[in-house]
């Protein structure tokens, strides 16, 4: 917060006054990039997770027939879900140590002729969380490109669904409709040794009949919306703080104590 350097001077500029520097120091674009942190991972984490449960689930029983096949992905599964939950745990800290080096960045800019001052040991430390954010924000880019893999899979099986469907209102038999299919070793999401590894007709409009497959489209959605997000704060944290971290360079480079 503000620092003030009498406690007298509070009383001496007014609570109006007073409350009005505090709430000037308040680094916003910081406070608002790690609440939709904590948003973004909060959506990705329990969408994630639980789609993986359902994606289990459904795998299991209409793509393959052996455990063999499956047991790539079941160990992808069982592995980031764990990953999930260190995430989870990182951004939580993170969100908070992003949260206090905004308030010092700000502080300091904000105070050119205070008490206050920029050390190099600190003016390091801005950096090093710079390059941290940027590092993480690449990475956030890959994790939505590929958040986006399952809900297109999903999306493309709905669709096809729908067009089975609608065609059946016209026709005696969805027989005819076998050459209508989703393969799910085209994804990755099993190899291309997986039998059956599809779905094709009256058996692909069953399993989007159910409600796990909704329920399962839904959390994946939410889980590329989190990542979405999360990406937005990582980009919206990096522009204050690379703002203040060059005006504390320059301040430095003129003599001047920050």
């Amino acid at each position: 917060m503000f620092p003030v350097k009498q406690p007298w001077l509070c009383k001496a500029l007014g609570c109006y006054d007073c409350c009005i520097r505090c709430l000037g120091a308040v680094p916003y674009a910081s406070l608002a990039a790690t609440l939709l942190c904590y948003v973004g991972v909060a959506l990705f984490c329990g969408g994630a997770h639980q789609a993986l449960t359902h994606t289990d689930t459904l795998v299991q029983i209409h793509f393959t027939r052996s455990l063999q096949d499956y047991q790539g992905l079941a160990d992808f599964i069982k592995y980031f879900q764990y990953v999930i939950y260190g995430l989870a745990s990182f951004f939580f800290l993170y969100g908070i140590l992003l949260l206090a080096e905004g308030f010092y960045t700000t502080s300091a800019v904000k105070q050119t002729f205070g008490e206050f001052r920029s050390t190099q040991c600190s003016r390091c430390l801005s950096l090093t969380f710079i390059i941290v954010t940027f590092t993480l924000a690449i990475i956030w880019l890959v994790v939505f490109a590929f958040s986006a893999i399952p809900v297109y899979f999903l999306y493309n099986m709905a669709d096809a669904c729908h067009y089975v469907n609608i065609k059946a209102e016209t026709t005696v038999s969805l027989t005819q409709f076998g050459w209508v299919c989703m393969d799910a070793r085209q994804y990755g999401l099993l190899h291309w040794n997986s039998v059956p590894g599809k779905v094709c007709g009256t058996a692909m409009t069953n399993i989007c009949k159910t409600p796990e497959f909704y329920v399962t489209y839904d959390f994946y959605i939410a889980a590329f919306a989190g990542a979405g997000i999360t990406l937005l704060a990582l980009v919206l944290y990096l522009v204050p703080t690379t703002y203040n971290y060059a005006v504390l360079r320059f301040l430095g480079r003129k003599g001047i104590r920050c």
